[in-house]
């Protein structure tokens, strides 16, 4: 908001090569996002309390719509475990790894009464399914891509899936015997419900798509063709609004106990939790997640470059290799989350923003120590891995 604030301020919003563009970090965030993934919005960012948006979709899907907004995924761990939130259907993502305070999403998903996981590879997710579903990749299925510039691009189709079904496929199928039909032939007959139902795309169509090779929305009546740049002239509630953007500082502290801040991300050759990359000749760059510490912390603690340590925080503890590095500054550590096996989110804390409920990943105050064993957490979740698994295991020999 405090961006926006500053783009309107200084004129760089509706003309060419100004803007505020968020750098995803997948590839369909956006094209996620516009069609209603938030759980107080429908597609084309309306929210779910507009009684005509909701009457025209109960019409047109013969269903009732409810206006109170849905729960994110922290709100629907907190709700499992309460226990008035019984099942999960989770495709292509690994929320067990990639969420904050693992333990307290395993004990949600523990609690669930049907957890449904559908992906290419048995991730970290899956070892609490009931069911598992293959997923496609983009090569096996064809669909739209819309990236952070608003632009639709098309993917289509290289080879048949190995599973058999795309996605989209499995949850017609899943929704025909759950009792709601699901009658699409093809993807495009999707696109083409979606532009029946969203002003901001009502003119996409695959037939467009083709033609002009991408689309960026708005797409209707006043713009055939898409619109490069938005808000040339005027912003669509008049001259914009400034939001007042207080800095509200996180809950999370250092102390004695925990005197480091932990801070966490990602390396170029592995990406997001390793499903994929791990399986990779990727390792040769980014085999293990490690501890990246100044020297001058790692004195006072009596650690060498190379030594195993102990990251202790106040929701867990894992054990992972110490790295000299003077990229971050005294005080604070870091760590990359790819590698199941050192879980670097047991560590961090549900703590989470205040507005949207993304997660602290940034702000965890740890202390780090010498060890020569791996942390408890790691023991049983090794030994909870290779029993839920053992049934892939026997097929593979």
């Amino acid at each position: 908001m405090a961006m926006a604030n500053l783009a309107m301020a200084t004129g760089n919003l509706g003309r060419v090569g100004v803007g505020v563009n968020p750098l995803r970090g997948q590839n369909n965030v956006q094209g996620a996002c516009d069609m209603g993934s938030f759980p107080h919005e429908f597609s084309g960012y309306r929210h779910v309390s507009d009684g005509a948006v909701r009457g025209m979709l109960e019409l047109d899907w013969g269903v009732a719509l409810q206006e109170e907004p849905g729960l994110r995924i922290p709100n629907m761990l907190d709700a499992a475990v309460e226990g008035s939130f019984k099942g999960l259907y989770v495709q292509g993502e690994d929320i067990l790894q990639s969420d904050p305070d693992t333990q307290h999403v395993a004990a949600g998903l523990a609690a669930m009464e049907c957890v449904v996981v559908q992906d290419l590879f048995l991730n970290e997710t899956a070892s609490y399914a009931h069911v598992f579903l293959p997923g496609a990749s983009f090569l096996e299925k064809d669909g739209t891509f819309t990236n952070a510039e608003r632009r639709i691009n098309r993917v289509r189709k290289a080879v048949p899936p190995l599973a058999g079904k795309a996605d989209w496929e499995a949850t017609q199928d899943l929704s025909n015997a759950l009792g709601y039909a699901m009658n699409y032939k093809h993807p495009s007959e999707i696109m083409d419900e979606i532009a029946r139902l969203t002003p901001t795309f009502k003119g996409v169509s695959y037939a467009k798509l083709d033609a002009l090779g991408s689309v960026q929305w708005p797409c209707n009546d006043a713009a055939p063709e898409g619109t490069p740049t938005m808000h040339i002239g005027h912003f669509v509630r008049g001259k914009g609004k400034f939001t007042i953007t207080e800095f509200v500082p996180t809950d999370e502290r250092t102390g004695p106990r925990f005197p480091l801040l932990l801070t966490t991300g990602r390396i170029l050759s592995q990406y997001n939790v390793g499903a994929q990359t791990r399986r990779t000749e990727n390792n040769v760059w980014h085999s293990e997640d490690v501890l990246e510490i100044h020297p001058h912390d790692a004195e006072n603690r009596g650690i060498n470059d190379g030594d195993w340590i102990s990251l202790v925080s106040r929701s867990g503890e894992t054990a992972l290799r110490a790295r000299f590095s003077d990229r971050v500054q005294p005080g604070v550590v870091y760590t990359t989350f790819h590698h199941a096996e050192s879980g670097a989110n047991v560590v961090t804390t549900d703590f989470s923003d205040r507005a949207t409920n993304y997660p602290q990943y940034m702000v965890t105050a740890v202390e780090v120590r010498l060890t020569n064993r791996h942390s408890a957490w790691q023991s049983e979740a090794e030994e909870f891995r290779r029993q839920t698994r053992r049934v892939a295991a026997d097929a593979a020999e």
